[in-house]
C-alpha cells in the first residue's frame, strides 16, 4: 500500500524550549508539526535548573550583560549578536511570564519587577530569573500545556527524524536547493514516514551524548547537527563542547546536574580533605565561568587520584537551602546525602554544546527552508565558552526571530513537490544488534579520554582514526539493515564526533572550552570561529 505523506506548512524537529516557543510564535493559520524522539517533554530544557539570565534589575545594565559574555566567550563571540540576544532579554522573559511560567518571586527585588534574581558564574550582578531549582521544568511543562492547546499544532511523540529531505538529493535532475521535509522513523510501528514541509525547523538540541559522562538526557545525540552537515550546511566551533563543573558523583544519579547557582549563593568547591581550591585558580573563585571551574576539578582529581571533588553549601541555613533548592535538596536526601549537614560529591560532566549549525540572524542555515534555532544552531552568542543561563535566553530569542522569518516568507513559498518515500525494500532485519551497542560504547568512551576537558593533539589523532573506522562500519551496516532509533542516533553521533575532532585538531591554541597541552596559550592570530564546510555545501543565493 503506498505511503501518503505527512504534509504541513511548517516542521519542527525538537520539543524543547526552542521548539514549543517557536510553535507558539507561530500564527494560527499556519499548521505546524512537532517531532519528539520521546515524551513531547523529554529533552534537555526539562532538566535545567539554573534559571535564564536577563537584564531585568535597574541597578544591571545590558552593557554589562554584554561585557560579561564577551568575557566568558574568550575573545569568540559575535558582539552585535550578543547585543542583540541581551536586549531581546527582558521581553523574552515577559513572554514567558504571559505564557504562565511562574517564576519566583520576592518582594525586596522591587527593582527587579519582584522576581527573585541570583548569580551565577561569570556574571557581574544578579541576573538570572528562575523557578526555584526546576526552571527547566516549569518552562518546558508550561510551554507543553500551551502547545497541546493549540489547534493548528500537531503533536508527533515518539519520532526520530533519519534524514532530511532536499530537493537536490531526493529530487532526480532537480536544480532548487531547498529542504522539503525529513523522513522520519515511527518508534512505535518501526516504519519509516515522509514529512513534507515548506519549512523546517531543526531544534533538536546538543550532542553531549557523545561523551561516556554528561549531564543530558539520552535524546541529546546531536541529530539535527549531523542532518544539516549530511545536507550540505556549514558547522562552527564544535571544539567547544562545554563540561559542567558539577554533577552529583552516584551510581544512582550519573546524570543528576548540581546547580551552578548553589555556587552563586555561595558554595564552595572543596578537596576531600576539606581544602577550597578554587582560589588558588581564579581570582573569582567559585564564580568563575565553567571552563575555568572544570579544568581546575579536573587538575586536582588528576593530582590527587580523586574519584570526586565536594561542593558544600551547608556553612548557609537549612530554611535558605531548603527554601532556594528544593529539588536538589530532596533527591539528594533520597540518595542518603543531607546537603544541609554535609558536601555534596561532585565531577564535571559533558554539558553544552557550544558550536553547531551555522545561523543568520533569522536563525536561517545555508539551506533555504531550513532553520536551526536552541543548541542545535551556532549563533556567535557563546564564543568559546558559553556563560552560565544564557542558552535559554538563545533559545527564546533566536525561535521568536525564525518565526518573524517565516511568517514574511509563507506566501512566497506554497508548492510542494512530490518526494520518493523512504525505501527498504532491500535491506533486511538486523542480524547483530550487539554491533551497534559495543560502537556505541566505543564511541563515547574514547571521546572522553581522548577529546575531554584537557587533550593533546596525539590523543585526539588517535580518536580521528578511531571515528574513522566506526564511520566504515556504521556505513556498512545502515546501508543493509533496516533502521532502528539506536542506529539512527549513532550514524549522527559517529558525524558529531569526527566534527569535534576536526574542529579541535585545527585550533592550535587553548581558548576557552578547548585546552590542549601541546599548545597551552592563546594565539591572537586564531581569534576566529573554526568553520568546516562539507562537500555538498552550495551558499545561499
Amino acid at each position: 500500500m503506498p505511503q501518503i505523506p505527512v504534509r504541513h506548512d511548517v516542521l519542527i524537529l525538537g520539543s524543547g524550549a526552542a521548539g514549543l516557543s517557536l510553535a507558539l510564535r507561530l500564527r494560527d493559520d499556519i499548521s505546524v508539526a512537532v517531532i519528539s524522539k520521546r515524551d513531547l517533554r523529554e529533552g534537555s530544557t526539562l532538566y535545567a535548573q539554573g534559571g535564564i539570565s536577563a537584564v531585568l534589575d535597574a541597578q544591571d545594565s545590558v552593557a554589562s550583560h554584554v561585557a560579561d559574555t564577551l568575557e566568558a566567550g574568550a575573545g569568540l563571540c559575535e558582539s552585535a549578536v550578543v547585543q542583540h540576544i541581551v536586549e531581546r532579554g527582558p521581553d523574552n522573559i515577559r513572554w514567558l511570564f504571559d505564557q504562565g511560567v511562574a517564576f519566583t518571586r520576592d518582594a525586596q527585588y522591587t527593582s527587579a519587577g519582584g522576581y527573585h534574581l541570583t548569580r551565577e558564574g561569570g556574571h557581574t550582578y544578579r541576573r538570572v530569573v528562575h523557578a526555584a531549582d526546576a526552571t527547566g521544568h516549569a518552562v518546558e511543562t508550561t510551554l507543553e500545556t500551551q502547545v497541546r492547546a493549540r489547534a493548528n499544532v500537531s503533536l508527533y511523540e515518539h519520532h526520530i527524524a533519519v534524514d532530511l529531505i532536499t530537493a537536490r538529493h531526493h529530487l532526480r535532475n532537480s536544480q532548487q536547493h531547498r529542504c522539503l521535509g525529513a523522513y522520519l522513523l515511527n518508534r512505535e510501528t518501526g516504519r519509516v514516514e515522509t514529512f513534507l514541509a515548506r519549512f523546517v525547523v531543526l531544534a533538536t538540541g546538543g550532542a553531549n551524548k557523545v561523551y561516556l559522562y554528561t549531564s543530558n538526557p539520552d535524546v541529546s545525540t546531536g541529530d539535527g547537527i549531523a542532518m544539516a552537515w549530511r545536507a550540505g550546511c556549514r558547522v562552527a566551533n564544535m571544539e567547544f563542547m562545554q563540561f559542567h563543573p558539577t554533577c552529583l558523583y552516584h551510581p544512582q544519579a550519573r546524570t543528576y546536574l548540581i546547580s551552578e547557582a548553589l555556587r552563586g549563593e555561595g558554595a564552595h568547591l572543596l578537596l576531600p580533605d576539606g581544602e577550597r581550591f578554587m582560589p588558588r585558580f581564579d581570582r573569582r573563585a567559585e564564580l568563575a565561568p565553567r571552563d575555568i571551574v572544570a579544568r581546575a576539578i579536573d587538575h586536582e582529581m588528576k593530582r590527587l587520584g580523586a574519584e570526586c571533588v565536594y561542593l558544600d553549601i551547608s556553612h548557609q541555613s537549612a530554611d535558605f537551602i531548603t527554601a532556594h533548592f528544593p529539588t536538589i535538596h530532596g533527591r539528594c536526601l533520597e540518595l542518603g546525602i543531607d546537603i544541609t549537614r554535609e558536601p555534596i560529591p561532585v565531577v564535571p560532566a559533558a554539558h553544552y554544546t557550544c558550536g553547531g549549525v551555522m545561523v543568520d540572524q533569522n536563525a536561517c542555515t545555508d539551506l533555504p527552508g531550513l532553520y536551526a534555532t536552541g543548541e542545535t544552531a551556532y549563533t556567535g552568542l557563546h564564543g568559546a565558552n558559553r556563560m552560565a543561563s544564557n542558552s535559554l535566553l538563545e533559545c527564546l530569542v533566536y525561535s521568536e526571530a525564525a518565526a518573524a522569518d517565516i511568517e514574511r516568507q509563507m506566501h512566497q513559498n506554497s508548492f510542494l513537490p512530490e518526494v520518493p518515500h523512504w525505501d527498504d525494500s532491500r535491506v533486511t532485519e538486523p542480524d547483530e544488534e550487539v554491533v551497534v551497542t559495543h560502537n556505541w560504547d566505543e564511541l563515547r568512551r574514547f571521546m572522553w579520554d581522548y577529546v575531554g576537558i584537557v587533550r593533546t593533539n596525539k590523543r585526539l589523532r588517535r580518536a580521528k582514526r578511531r571515528v574513522d573506522l566506526l564511520a566504515q562500519e556504521v556505513i556498512e551496516y545502515y546501508s543493509h539493515f533496516r533502521v532502528n532509533n539506536d542506529l539512527i542516533e549513532l550514524r549522527n553521533l559517529i558525524d558529531v564526533a569526527d566534527l569535534i575532532v576536526q574542529s579541535a585538531l585545527r585550533r592550535r591554541e587553548s581558548r576557552g572550552l578547548h585546552y590542549t597541552l601541546d599548545f597551552p596559550n592563546q594565539d591572537v592570530t586564531q581569534c576566529r570561529p573554526t568553520i568546516l564546510i562539507p562537500d555538498s555545501y552550495q551558499p545561499r543565493e
